[in-house]
């Protein structure tokens, strides 16, 4: 009761952990104008309410590129997870495998794929900022692949750094420079502090793995700048080769895109724009799902992410052509409001929202969505 929306969940995870922390959590780019442009999207959504149907009691098990999980929506990627939780990799893990829902570790998590891996009980699925260094790429899939993750999600809009503004003025990097406002912050959460000071600084332990084979070098990037390149068309085929399992293409908003994705050979194609993080000037992506649902065809699976704040945006998402729906932001909010059990509430918060809702409207199936909602013009 005290606890019964998402941002709940974000008050309470401001309270618990530093500043600095949860400015890179919660912070967009520039003015946030792409932040408030999804958001204001999402809610131009609007469903039409089917009465007399009945008890709704929906099934939501979902099936996709040959996974299946109880509900549609999963755990997106964020980097430096355990900067805003400590352990918070693993935490996300071992919820996915109870849950039985996706989690998606990032190349720049402050845990390795050897350490979290196992914990996701064949539910991990991997993103890559596909690093510059041939060798060091085909390493990295390797131990992706040997720690159990099933997909490879190939990051593309991120082809350059972010401003990040509010970042700047927390004076947010890692690691963490140790300032008298550092150290204030990191007293004044003790929780956070204890857990972190049981789990070590949090750093990007798997590009750190690669520094001594890194060709350039700069005191002022940590370890991720160091290794990463910016990914091509050369390189999409590239791991279209390299990697034998289910690949898929994250950051993509422009339908253009779809074809050459299909003809490259990617298996889903996943809508997003990095909610907001990276580009202030683009479209909100839920207004571009519906045109890169057509421009894909039925057949074509599709992940959407950017905005999601509750059971109410899943079902919009998935009613404009979304299989699949992932949030990166709440799941973190979660688990530093309150750690494992924060996040089994978060999971409650979202099926108990998307099964009121569908009740509210008549649809008894995710498959009635589509029928239900007014199609943005």
């Amino acid at each position: 009761m005290q606890f019964p929306a998402l941002s709940d969940l974000r008050k309470k995870a401001r309270k618990r952990i530093p500043h600095f922390a949860f400015e890179y959590l919660d912070s967009g780019t520039g003015r946030e104008l792409q932040v408030h442009r999804n958001r204001a999207a999402l809610d131009d959504v609007l469903f039409i309410p089917n009465i007399l149907k009945g008890t709704i009691d929906p099934d939501w098990t979902t099936s996709i590129m040959g996974q299946t999980f109880d509900v549609p929506f999963g755990i997106a990627p964020l980097g430096m997870s355990g900067v805003m939780w400590p352990g918070a990799e693993r935490i996300l893990a071992k919820a996915a495998a109870r849950h039985n829902l996706p989690y998606c570790l990032s190349t720049v998590a402050t845990k390795i794929p050897e350490d979290v891996g196992p914990h996701a009980q064949g539910n991990g699925w991997f993103q890559l900022y596909c690093p510059k260094d041939e060798e060091i790429r085909r390493d990295m899939l390797r131990r992706v692949k040997a720690s159990g993750f099933t997909k490879l999600i190939l990051t593309v809009d991120v082809p350059d750094d972010s401003r990040r503004e509010r970042q700047r003025r927390a004076n947010l990097s890692l690691p963490p420079k140790i300032t008298a406002r550092t150290i204030w912050e990191i007293m004044t959460h003790p929780r956070w502090a204890i857990g972190t000071l049981f789990e070590g600084p949090p750093r990007l332990r798997l590009a750190e793995s690669y520094l001594d084979k890194a060709k350039s070098r700069s005191s002022l990037a940590h370890a991720g700048h160091l290794i990463r390149g910016a990914p091509d068309w050369d390189i999409l085929n590239w791991l279209r080769d390299e990697w034998k399992g289910d690949l898929i293409v994250k950051g993509v908003s422009n339908p253009e895109n779809v074809a050459p994705l299909k003809a490259a050979g990617v298996d889903g194609i996943w809508v997003s724009n990095h909610t907001g993080r990276q580009f202030e000037a683009g479209p909100a992506t839920i207004t571009q799902l519906p045109h890169i649902r057509s421009e894909a065809g039925s057949k074509m699976p599709i992940i959407f992410d950017s905005g999601v704040i509750g059971g109410l945006d899943i079902m919009r998402a998935l009613a404009l052509g979304a299989d699949f729906v992932m949030m990166g932001r709440a799941w973190h909010y979660a688990v530093a409001a309150f750690a494992d059990k924060g996040v089994d509430h978060l999971v409650h918060i979202l099926k108990d929202d998307m099964r009121l809702n569908m009740a509210q409207i008549g649809a008894a199936n995710l498959s009635d969505l589509p029928n239900c909602v007014i199609k943005p013009s």
